[in-house]
């Protein structure tokens, strides 16, 4: 008789309880495979539960509140580094996703995964593999080529996104966040959290600080 394999023992991390319960509700049917051993919404209890239940991958996203899953990635790794790390996010920047490679996560995936996929990915990842969502993959690829070309977007050698830099050029430009959210059709919100990210990675504290960066780094003119 064969051994019976045993499931994929997985922590997932989410700041908000309804992302959690919803992984819950969308890998149980697939628990044969992939069992949930704990949950956390912070980093702090993300490494309590890493370090209490020892599994073999972990779920969480790019940003947490008041934190960063980049961040988090690191520890996890320090802690256990034979544990696969798996981003899963909506945050589609290709920034992100280099970042975390370069940290060594195992996965970058995107929240629109269904269940039986995830399943699949994680599986494959646990197996060795290192992933990228599919819908990211063909920009990657585009990207390598521009690298490879001496093109980016402007701004990326100070370590900002893509999106970071459309929002930060059209600041320069002296546009309203309102403007702003209208131009790149996404909410004023989310204008508001790609600001937040500019004035951290540019070390300045307002739209001001941010222009004049960008001025003197000569990324726009």
């Amino acid at each position: 008789m064969g051994l019976v394999e045993e499931p994929l023992r997985l922590v997932v991390v989410d700041d908000h309880q309804m992302v959690l319960d919803g992984l819950k509700a969308m890998l149980e049917p697939h628990s044969e495979r992939v069992r949930i051993v704990g949950e956390a919404g912070t980093p702090a209890q993300a490494v309590t539960e890493i370090l209490q239940h020892e599994p073999d991958a972990v779920l969480l996203d790019i940003r947490l509140r008041g934190s960063s899953g980049l961040d988090l990635c690191g520890e996890i790794l320090g802690h256990r580094p034979g544990c696969k790390v798996v981003f899963l996010t909506v945050y589609d920047d290709e920034q992100y996703l280099y970042q975390a490679l370069q940290l060594g996560a195992s996965g970058f995936l995107l929240k629109r995964v269904r269940g039986s996929e995830l399943v699949e990915y994680l599986t494959r990842i646990h197996d060795g593999e290192v992933l990228i969502d599919p819908a990211l993959a063909s920009r990657v690829a585009k990207s390598a080529a521009r690298i490879r070309d001496g093109e980016f977007w402007p701004g990326a050698h100070l370590g900002i996104t893509q999106r970071e830099s459309d929002v930060l050029s059209l600041l320069v430009a002296g546009m309203s966040n309102r403007a702003i959210a209208t131009k790149l059709l996404i909410s004023e919100e989310t204008v508001k959290t790609h600001l937040r990210g500019l004035y951290r990675k540019l070390e300045v504290g307002d739209r001001a600080g941010a222009i004049a960066v960008a001025l003197r780094e000569g990324v726009y003119r």
